[in-house]
């Protein structure tokens, strides 16, 4: 334990002086380090180097569906690096483990999504989506069409396109000088997306780009008929439709994706985290066979975009054994009924804790609005979320809280692998860190 104490120590203060930390509190990561230093991870836990073991409630980053520890990913992936760690994807260049995923992608996606552009990630994808829409119009001899269209509550990335589509504002505040051409509707109102378009000019737009599932937003579903509505006013002035299934893609949501809910197809998908559960960084854009042979027919010279690491043989073997895990392992059939599951116990929660609020998710997507009053729905003048959030990882649980645009809410992805009993220790643990805090 000695020795271990040493050693966090001496993690804490190299971690404070030369790691700059993604998405964190800069000063509170500078005075008091990092919260865990996690050395080891095993199906739905982490451990840390002191020795503590927690739900990682959150599969991390929305991203770690098939749970820790999958010590056949790694071989898949020394296999590959052994064999082959990298090659381009330039210039007709190509690799099987690239090919293969591609033609799997195009088996498993809704409608005629058939062709891939591969990125490192979601940020990447989402801004792919933006450049290839643009250019698309620009082949097609309309270039005033470039304004993308997003909602508010929405969260694409945070690349400079992808922080421009973001609807929550706080992300675009970050910078002093965001791309332009981006609109922002309301999150839920097809009659808003019909007004900017209105009032922007159909002739201006480009696509309108939507997550199935708002997430890092508070975890908000579309009504039923919402994506219907939006289908059909995207084809009504000839607008794109673009999904951004980064989060809710591959069985997070009880389908492999999570438009499929609401039975339309976009005419390009978004997608990374879960298509390698974060064993390896891999993300891309999928196109409707009818776009992709757009491109090819209208096409004169080279395609001018690309990542380094597009098509990357390694990311790519991950990826299938990944998919494999998920199809072998029924882990979508699981993530919608442990889903029901853990909606369950947000209504329990909400009968039992006064300051619960609304609850809602899909699939191993959840949400809990935490209030001042259930009945007037009023809130805390100091969001509350963030203390349970803090009080659960004390007792060995880790979710996440968002409290932008005036919210107050705990979010909830699990591994997909998870079962019965874990989702009742999740719910007991928020139980008494509300508890705990009233």
């Amino acid at each position: 334990m000695i020795k271990d104490m040493t050693l966090m120590q001496e993690l804490a203060e190299l971690d404070k002086k030369h790691f700059f930390h993604p998405t964190s509190p800069i000063k509170q990561q500078q005075e008091q380090g990092p919260d865990f230093i996690f050395t080891e991870g095993k199906g739905i836990h982490l451990h840390d180097v002191s020795g503590r073991r927690v739900i990682d409630g959150m599969s991390s980053l929305w991203n770690v569906n098939v749970g820790h520890g999958r010590e056949d990913i790694g071989r898949v992936a020394m296999e590959q690096m052994s064999k082959l760690a990298f090659s381009s994807s330039f210039a007709t260049f190509s690799n099987e483990p690239a090919i293969r995923l591609a033609a799997k992608l195009a088996q498993i996606a809704p409608g005629d999504l058939s062709a891939t552009f591969f990125t490192s990630g979601g940020s990447e994808a989402n801004d792919t989506a933006y450049k290839l829409t643009r250019h698309y119009w620009i082949l097609k001899g309309q270039p005033s069409r470039k304004k993308i269209i997003s909602r508010a509550k929405s969260y694409h990335g945070v690349a400079m396109g992808a922080t421009s589509a973001t609807g929550l504002k706080p992300f675009r505040d970050f910078t002093n000088s965001l791309s332009p051409d981006f609109c922002y509707a309301g999150n839920f109102s097809s009659q808003s997306l019909r007004d900017v378009i209105k009032a922007e000019g159909p002739e201006t737009i480009a696509a309108f780009i939507a997550e199935p599932v708002q997430g890092a937003g508070g975890v908000h579903v579309a009504p039923a008929n919402y994506f219907k509505e939006v289908r059909k006013i995207c084809d009504e002035y000839g607008i794109l439709f673009i999904t951004d299934e980064v989060i809710t893609g591959f069985g997070r949501t009880g389908k492999y994706f999570g438009i499929e809910h609401y039975g339309v197809v976009p005419d390009m998908m978004c997608f990374a985290k879960g298509v390698t559960s974060g064993y390896a960084q891999l993300g891309g854009v999928m196109l409707t066979e009818e776009i992709y042979q757009e491109f090819i027919e209208l096409s004169t010279g080279t395609l001018l975009h690309g990542y380094t690491y597009s098509g990357h043989p390694m990311a790519c073997a991950v990826a299938l054994k990944n998919l494999e895990f998920i199809e072998q392992e029924n882990l979508i059939e699981n993530a919608e009924k442990m889903g029901l599951e853990m909606l369950k116990g947000f209504k329990w929660l909400q009968n039992e804790r006064s300051i619960v609020g609304e609850v809602r998710g899909l699939g191993l997507m959840g949400g809990i609005e935490i209030v001042k009053n259930q009945n007037t729905q009023e809130r805390f003048t100091t969001p509350v979320a963030p203390m349970i959030v803090s009080e659960a990882a004390k007792r060995g649980l880790i979710c996440r809280s968002v409290t932008f645009d005036g919210q107050d809410t705990l979010v909830f992805s699990p591994p997909l692998i998870i079962n019965k009993t874990e989702i009742d220790q999740m719910i007991e643990i928020i139980h008494d860190s509300i508890h705990a805090l009233e």
